[in-house]
């Protein structure tokens, strides 16, 4: 689930991880979103002609259905305490994604089941979007194979 990702390489790279890792489908808001377009296309290498995109009016209406049906909703913050590696994997799992300027909502962060960060050493305090997708699409693949 892409809380308002707006750039559409940030859009077509998480496309394409999500392709190569597995992912069922991704959410996007039908408003403040990046758009599929040849951009978007070229940057996810044709993942986004492959993928089923959701465009859903209300986020929130969908957070709400997912955890409902059992989903596990996780929220990929810097902010969060938790780290990827001390979570589990198994099950049905939502991870949600927030935007390039604002992160993720703070109304999603509240309904989440679980908010983590990934583990870094580094002075800078975040990772571009798809680069921090690409390590938690990892993670999950590399937990359930194992």
């Amino acid at each position: 689930m892409l809380d308002e990702i707006s750039d559409v390489r940030n859009f077509g790279a998480i496309a394409r991880t999500a392709e190569c890792f597995g992912v069922d489908a991704i959410i996007i808001p039908s408003k403040g979103a990046a758009q599929i377009n040849s951009d978007s296309i070229k940057t996810s290498a044709g993942a986004l002609l492959k993928i089923p995109v959701c465009r859903e009016h209300n986020l929130m209406n969908t957070l709400h259905f997912l955890k409902s049906s059992g989903i596990k909703t996780l929220a990929l913050t810097e902010k969060a305490v938790k780290k990827i590696q001390d979570i589990s994997f198994e099950g049905l799992l939502a991870i949600i994604l927030g935007s390039e300027d604002e992160g993720i909502s703070p109304d999603f962060l509240r309904i989440a089941d679980e908010q983590v960060a990934i583990h870094m050493v580094g002075s800078i305090e975040s990772l571009n979007v798809s680069v921090s997708a690409g390590i938690i699409m990892h993670e999950a693949l590399k937990a359930r194979l194992s």
